[in-house]
């Protein structure tokens, strides 16, 4: 299996679920579970093993929900990949997203309780061992941005984790290009024209520092023209 590749018979199970949500939300799921690496890394890096209640902020039509349920029945089966850790096998996957498209999306594929209609600068997070936020938190002014990363910490214990995929304001023409595609993602997903506010991987790191994380960044633009960057950061 090429590197940049996925086990054809885990997308399949991921997506099956969206073709009761219609066609768009199936090959929306095809495409970005195929092509985007963070999923990948995920589940070759073991970045949610242990992680029992794991939240999903800006988690669009629920793919990382889906992503790890057919991870761990995969696994189960012994239809995995050699060399890979084992599966993540957390106790719940919640997700918040503040489009109602994509809620509805996430409920007709997955049922009622994965996705809940919230902004994540005020939706309620409770206790999470891990979060995720992926291409999200450019989308808020800076101000915000702090704010959401403030109550993040605040929802996880001592070593918990976030996973931050962010574009990466110092990558040049990368960058340029990825912030055209992240609007026109938006656009065809319902939302609106946002103010952004990007910065750099250094940026980034030092925010996180002062919102009380340690951090680790990897390049996850693999295969693609994309600046972008995982923050993997650890609650103090």
């Amino acid at each position: 299996m090429p590197a940049s590749a996925v086990p054809a018979s885990l997308l399949d199970a991921a997506c099956e679920p969206y073709r009761k949500a219609g066609r768009f939300a199936y090959y929306f799921a095809r495409g970005k579970l195929r092509a985007d690496p963070v999923y990948r890394a995920i589940l070759e890096l073991g970045l949610l093993s242990g992680r029992g209640r794991i939240l999903d902020l800006g988690c669009g039509q629920g793919l990382l929900a889906a992503w790890l349920l057919a991870a761990r029945r995969s696994f189960e089966s012994g239809a995995w990949p050699e060399g890979w850790p084992p599966a993540p096998n957390p106790q719940a996957t919640r997700g918040i997203e503040l489009m109602l498209g994509d809620v509805e999306r996430a409920h007709r594929a997955l049922g009622p309780g994965c996705v809940s209609l919230g902004d994540i600068r005020v939706a309620e997070f409770g206790a999470a061992d891990a979060v995720v936020m992926l291409d999200v938190l450019h989308f808020m002014p800076a101000d915000a941005q702090r704010y959401v990363l403030l109550r993040v910490r605040a929802a996880l214990p001592g070593r918990g984790t976030l996973l931050l995929r962010v574009g990466d304001g110092g990558g040049g023409l990368r960058f340029r290009y990825t912030q055209w595609v992240d609007r026109l993602a938006m656009l065809l997903r319902g939302h609106a024209i946002l103010t952004a506010h990007w910065r750099s991987v250094a940026q980034w790191r030092e925010l996180l520092r002062e919102c009380g994380f340690e951090v680790e960044a990897k390049p996850m633009s693999a295969g693609t023209r994309f600046a972008n960057v995982l923050l993997i950061a650890l609650a103090k």
